[in-house]
């Protein structure tokens, strides 16, 4: 049985309100002029980049920014997110055949509490954030973890999302991916343009 695995954040849900709104909640806590929300998510699944210090200024995020984030998206990660057109359908079908997972490099208890909101997490037979594993994507560890807890060999698993964090994972993992381009990410001819393109290649 083939092992699909979703990232969340701007590929199964657009997230992107929530997200801006909280890095910009720490960064008015912390004495920093807020971020356009074009400029936030068009870095936030940047590889190239330390977020710590592109968002805050800091070599690695404090307790304090720690504190501040989570306090704020415990209360607000519900607000305004909603799932991209056709995702639903998509699950439901890809769940009569094949294994399903998240790959997220969210809180793993942030997007149990997502999914569930938009009644999509009973489709899934196994969801890892970053606090599951020591190295988020683009590092494997995330891929490797399902895969072996889902007892699925390489060339059964594929991973689907929007950022080249994504990707990149699973060329280290040594498995096949698609790169999405309606999630935070603004591709040009590497990347699909909505979810029907999505849904002939995977149905």
């Amino acid at each position: 049985m083939k092992l699909i695995m979703f990232d969340m954040d701007g590929t199964l849900l657009n997230s992107g309100a929530a997200i801006v709104n909280t890095i910009n909640y720490v960064r008015d806590n912390i004495g920093l002029e807020q971020m356009e929300k074009s400029h936030v998510l068009k870095h936030i699944n940047d590889p190239d980049i330390n977020s710590a210090k592109f968002f805050y200024g800091t070599e690695e995020f404090t307790q304090e920014q720690n504190v501040l984030f989570n306090e704020y998206y415990n209360k607000n990660c519900l607000n305004d997110i909603v799932l991209y057109d056709g995702i639903k359908e998509l699950i439901e079908s890809l769940n009569k055949n094949c294994k399903l997972a998240v790959a997220t490099n969210a809180s793993s208890i942030f997007a149990k509490r997502m999914l569930i909101h938009l009644d999509l997490h009973h489709h899934f037979d196994m969801l890892v954030g970053y606090n599951d594993v020591e190295n988020p994507k683009p590092h494997p560890e995330m891929i490797y973890k399902i895969m072996n807890q889902l007892n699925a060999s390489k060339d059964k698993a594929i991973l689907i999302g929007d950022s080249k964090k994504d990707t990149q994972a699973a060329t280290n993992a040594g498995i096949d991916s698609i790169l999405v381009n309606w999630g935070f990410s603004d591709y040009e001819d590497e990347a699909l343009d909505n979810v029907t393109q999505l849904s002939e290649i995977l149905l």
